[in-house]
């Protein structure tokens, strides 16, 4: 890949304020939803009034190409390239929309590197991440379960892991839901879940609350890994062999974290349920919920907060969110992607980055 940065948006001032947020916005494979989802984001006009600058990564080609294509939909808001900073990275092979391929693999995987070396440079308080797809990528010859572990690397931190985040329309609750392990088999997961792993998703958990969110006593719900959280031992014995004994553990050492004991996965989502959508039940919800694997935690977050949930990258030195959704190759360039998801992760890196500098 032939990599270009337009010179005058490539590098950004020295001198400019720290107190606005600055955020870095990356528009995943060019051949999903990424380009058009970010257009329509950068064109909401609350998302503009927010104390932040924003600099979007990506090839302008691509994004000039898909403000062509959408601008004459009626009734659609959407910013015009040329009024954008942008970090041009460009890529001599063509793309087309709707057909992921290591071409536009290459590319997501270029707009990433170009935004994570730049943020760690001081450039940027938060990346926000369009998705990509990862079997692009792995045709390209990047082997990587998906952005966030390049995100990790890069960042050389071995202690991270996916934080979802969802602010509710009805109460403004916030749900938070941590996985305790991510995208790998469910023949696997038993396998990985170790007390040492749960203990340290438990201590990231509460040090994201305090740094991110400024929850200084927070209250956790954990989820039981078997049916009935193991019945005693009768359908598991992880609850009561080594979970049970840590959560106890845990609670002598961090006296002002209230943690639950594990709740049977069937039933732990009712109460956050009650949360989201009935304001006078907000005292049902926990701060945060540690779930034992993805889906384990992904259906309540997708089916209560699809649209507004955000993915966010807790551990490392900066901020970094992306939408609860996928490149959506079958609808691309068609004006119909929702912007949802991708507002929320932005007004959200911009919350996080503000909190982060004391703001």
């Amino acid at each position: 890949m032939n990599i270009l940065r337009n010179a005058h948006t490539s590098s950004r001032s020295k001198s400019q304020s720290n107190s606005r947020a600055r955020i870095a916005l990356t528009i995943g494979d060019p051949a999903g939803i990424g380009t058009e989802i970010i257009l329509k984001s950068l064109a909401d006009c609350h998302l503009l009034a927010l104390d932040a600058t924003f600099t979007v990564f990506g090839d302008r080609h691509y994004l000039r190409k898909a403000y062509d294509l959408l601008r004459n939909h009626d009734n659609l808001l959407i910013a015009d390239p040329d009024r954008l900073e942008i970090v041009d990275i460009r890529t001599n092979e063509e793309i087309s929309l709707g057909i992921g391929n290591r071409a536009s693999g290459a590319a997501s995987f270029a707009y990433l590197e170009a935004a994570i070396a730049q943020t760690l440079a001081g450039d940027f308080d938060a990346i926000v991440t369009a998705p990509i797809a990862k079997s692009a990528w792995k045709q390209a010859g990047h082997d990587y379960a998906g952005q966030t572990e390049l995100l990790a690397e890069r960042s050389q931190v071995d202690d991270f892991g996916m934080l979802f985040v969802g602010k509710s329309p009805h109460t403004d609750w916030v749900f938070r839901t941590l996985l305790a392990t991510v995208h790998i088999p469910l023949s696997e997961v038993t396998q990985q879940l170790t007390p040492e792993l749960i203990e340290q998703k438990l201590e990231l958990l509460r040090r994201s609350l305090l740094q991110d969110f400024g929850i200084t006593n927070p209250r956790i719900a954990i989820s039981g890994i078997n049916p009935h959280s193991g019945e005693q031992g009768q359908l598991g014995l992880e609850e009561r062999d080594w979970l049970q004994p840590l959560i106890d553990r845990y609670r002598q050492q961090h006296p002002n974290v209230q943690v639950t004991n594990p709740i049977p996965p069937d039933t732990m989502w009712i109460n956050p349920a009650k949360a989201w959508s009935d304001r006078n039940r907000i005292l049902l919800g926990h701060d945060a919920y540690l779930a034992m694997y993805h889906d384990q935690g992904l259906i309540p977050v997708k089916l209560l907060a699809f649209d507004r949930a955000v993915n966010t990258t807790i551990g490392l030195p900066f901020v970094r969110t992306s939408p609860d959704h996928g490149t959506a190759f079958d609808i691309a360039g068609k004006g119909i992607a929702d912007p949802a998801s991708t507002i929320e992760a932005i007004s959200l890196a911009v919350e996080l980055a503000k909190i982060r500098q004391g703001a």
